[in-house]
């Protein structure tokens, strides 16, 4: 503007100036283009003589009278003001081009990405979701979580019979809704239509020992296979496979025995699968006095499905306008399983002849013999229920199409005090909560909350499996964590975690922020001891809720509780399972013991929310396969010293182990990237995140399908795909045993490998940033 001003009073004052010349720059390919101006003498040469050009040669010797001619001419005068009105706005051009460059001229870290040049650079974040602090936001929620809070909402979802599909389940169904519609979650519902085994409606199950009465036990196993088993009865302990490995170093013949087991130890439909392998005809399970204190003649209600969900529907959802061909679970047994009481077992151990059991089993019983003959008959009925999923969500400012979701189960057999009320308040409560926070506390998370109220959770994690069968490929892909409230509190003396092992170090970190009810420490302080992952992280069983989130949808996920030191809760699957119990078994400290476990189940998912990364520690993972692949390559390296007839000479596992060492690569990879990237940038931060979420979808075996290998995890889950299984798989090659099969280890050796290697692909960046050695 000051060049255009400074030309234009020039002219006006009749200054000597050949010509000027402007150069604009900054054009589409960002060259520099020149722009030129001629206010010559020479114009009159191009114009051919005496025009225009004659009366603004400068160089006239007639200048004084020609200037004062062309300024009483109003033809002039007209061209003048043209000209200088021409030449304003080139200089006002000139100068809006010149500042447009400096303000539009994006300015990258070294190690960020590299825009296109006429691409406009990525927007960063200008108070969408402005980030609280982050000891006010735990300090803020740690405010809204009350004793007397929890004991209004124990209060009013407390029921004594809400099983799966009845009318107490849809009464606490719609208390929830209304909870979630009060904080302004707009809730939806998920409905299914599953098929669950319950009781005989008319008659009942039974059993009888030799010639004695015949006992009618109320309690059952859905699930179980119907008929009647006719045979012998054998004392198996706890039903484990070392149980049944040592009766059968005794010369005991369990094929077509009736096996009497304990409860405890390992799930129900653990005890009748491993029954089923050494074809027993049928199985009764019995809470021993030695390991449940409650009355001989309590009744127990469980499943014996190996598995999760419906298990008419394997591997898909049991929506109502779904038509599948007729299909089951590999995991529904072939064998009766029944619960009885501990006096009614009682009453057959008392009579059993044969050897003494073991000493290690603590017990003065002896294991029966061939006179000990027992009919067990089962006749469990197949209903198909309708069951209600109820889902609210407190939405995220910045990446609201990911989220954490917080579950519970809100049916039980009985009462279910522990089971369901506490999980099914606590999820009440953070939603309160942490929704609160939002309207009223300016607290803005990046990511979204699901909160989510489960049915059929006793049948096995029905009514969240469904869910997850029904929303597959959209889950697996924006759900960053799940955190199971199931069974929370039942004791005060210890506390232990399951989750996947990404989830450790947030774990670790959250120990040492959340305090112990009695506010003399924390979590970490009082139960860890001194290696907490020692002392208090647990393997993440079938039968909790959590599992088919990892180990089926490929979702991180986490499941706690408080317990009574190494003792089982004994009132699970009883209908003594009341909040009178629970109290009894936590010295009435029930309502602060929810309130820690509200504490640290919501501090883990706003610390997920909040936080512009994920804290997801991929190291525990490279450290899982290394050790896995180890313990593969020293027992393959065995059997080709000893039996190389077993396996190919061309078999090798060097492409197994660079598989691991291409994960660990890759996991290094993106820390460098993680280390070298501005966070505070919305799309970058988002692609590291995906990156961190595909790890455990990404360990979920492409190879087998769903419906056959539901857990398809090949560290975590379940079947021949797992890295567990090759080493298994391994030990008995060159034996009798029936699943020997070299070429089945083989095919799935290969594929283990590539499904590893495929990690590592997706691990490191997208494909054109792949480096050879990843």
């Amino acid at each position: 503007m000051d060049q255009a001003r400074t030309t234009i009073s020039k002219f006006l004052n009749g200054e000597p100036h050949s010509y000027t010349r402007f150069n604009l720059t900054q054009n589409m390919e960002g060259d520099t283009s020149q722009v030129e101006m001629k206010l010559s003498s020479d114009m009159d040469e191009e114009v051919g003589g005496n025009g225009v050009g004659d009366h603004l040669n400068h160089n006239s010797p007639h200048k004084p009278h020609m200037a004062q001619k062309f300024r009483r001419s109003p033809k002039n005068l007209c061209f003048l003001a043209a000209g200088a009105l021409l030449i304003f706005i080139i200089g006002y051009l000139i100068g809006y081009l010149v500042q447009s460059k400096k303000d539009s001229t994006p300015s990258f870290p070294a190690t960020s990405f590299s825009y296109p040049k006429e691409a406009a650079p990525v927007p960063y974040e200008t108070g969408a979701a402005p980030l609280m602090n982050w000891g006010d936001v735990k300090g803020i929620l740690a405010q809204k979580l009350s004793a007397s809070n929890f004991d209004a909402a124990f209060s009013g979802f407390t029921s004594d019979d809400h099983r799966a599909g009845s009318l107490g389940d849809e009464l606490l169904r719609n208390k929830v809704v209304s909870k979630f519609t009060e904080y302004r979650m707009h809730p939806w519902t998920d409905v299914h239509f599953v098929k669950v085994q319950d009781p005989p409606a008319s008659g009942s199950n039974r059993f009888v020992f030799k010639d004695g009465t015949e006992e009618l036990p109320t309690g059952f196993l859905s699930y179980s296979a119907n008929g009647t088993a006719n045979d012998t009865v054998v004392y198996a302990h706890y039903g484990q496979e070392d149980d049944l490995v040592l009766l059968a170093n005794k010369n005991i013949n369990l094929s077509g025995k009736v096996l009497l087991v304990r409860a405890g130890k390992i799930s129900y439909a653990a005890k009748v699968a491993n029954a089923a392998k050494v074809n027993a005809s049928a199985v009764l399970i019995y809470a021993d006095p030695n390991d449940y204190n409650m009355p001989a003649d309590t009744q127990l209600f469980g499943h014996v499905h190996m598995g999760s969900g419906d298990p008419y529907t394997p591997g898909f959802p049991s929506f109502n306008h779904t038509q599948f061909p007729p299909v089951q679970s590999s995991g529904l047994p072939k064998i009766l399983a029944q619960t009885i009481t501990a006096a009614m077992a009682n009453r057959i151990l008392s009579k059993l002849g044969g050897e003494d059991a073991p000493p290690n089993w603590y017990c003065s019983n002896q294991l029966g013999d061939e006179t000990d003959r027992i009919t067990v008959e089962v006749n469990n009925v197949l209903a198909e229920k309708k069951i209600n999923n109820i889902f609210g969500v407190i939405k995220g400012f910045v990446d609201a199409d990911r989220y954490v979701v917080i579950g519970a189960q809100r049916d039980a057999w009985g009462p279910g005090f522990a089971a369901s009320t506490v999980g099914t308040s606590v999820l009440v409560e953070l939603a309160r909560s942490i929704s609160d926070m939002v309207k009223n506390d300016g607290f803005k998370p990046r990511r979204s909350i699901v909160f989510a109220s489960f049915s059929a959770g006793e049948y096995g994690s029905v009514g969240a499996t469904e869910w997850l069968e029904g929303y597959m490929s959209t889950l697996g892909m924006k759900a960053c964590s799940y955190i199971n409230l199931d069974g929370i509190v039942t004791g005060r003396s210890g506390f232990k975690v399951a989750a996947s092992p990404l989830m450790h170090n947030l774990i670790g970190n959250m120990l040492k922020q959340v305090a112990t009810p009695n506010k003399d420490g924390t979590l970490y302080s009082q139960f860890s001891k001194s290696e907490w992952e020692k002392n208090i992280l647990e393997p993440l069983q079938m039968d909790n809720a959590a599992y088919p989130f990892l180990a089926f949808s490929g979702i991180p996920s986490l499941s706690f509780r408080f317990t009574s030191g190494d003792k089982d809760y004994p009132y699970f699957g009883t209908k003594l399972d009341t909040q009178k119990n629970l109290n009894s078994a936590t010295s009435n400290d029930v309502s602060k013991l929810a309130v820690v476990a509200a504490q640290f189940a919501g501090q883990i998912a706003l610390r997920l929310v909040h936080d512009h990364l994920l804290q997801m520690d991929l190291k525990k993972y490279s450290d899982n396969i290394r050790f896995q692949v180890a313990q593969i390559n020293g027992k393959f390296r065995t059997i080709m010293r000893v039996k190389p007839e077993l396996l190919p000479k061309s078999l090798t596992v060097k492409w197994l182990m660079s598989a691991s060492g291409s994960f660990t690569r890759a996991m290094q990879k993106l820390g460098k990237d993680i280390e070298n990237s501005d966070l505070d940038n919305i799309e970058k931060c988002r692609i590291l995140n995906d990156r961190i979420m595909t790890v455990e979808r990404n360990f979920l075996s492409p190879y087998v399908s769903p419906t056959d290998s539901p857990f398809r995890h090949i560290l975590l889950g379940s079947g021949g795909h797992t890295l567990s299984a090759l080493y298994n798989h391994l030990n008995i090659l060159g034996t009798n045993h029936h699943d020997a099969d070299a070429d089945l280890f083989r095919t799935q050796f290969a594929l283990a490998t590539w499904t590893i290697q495929g990690c590592a692909i997706s691990l490191a960046g997208d494909i054109w940033a792949l480096e050879n050695e990843i």
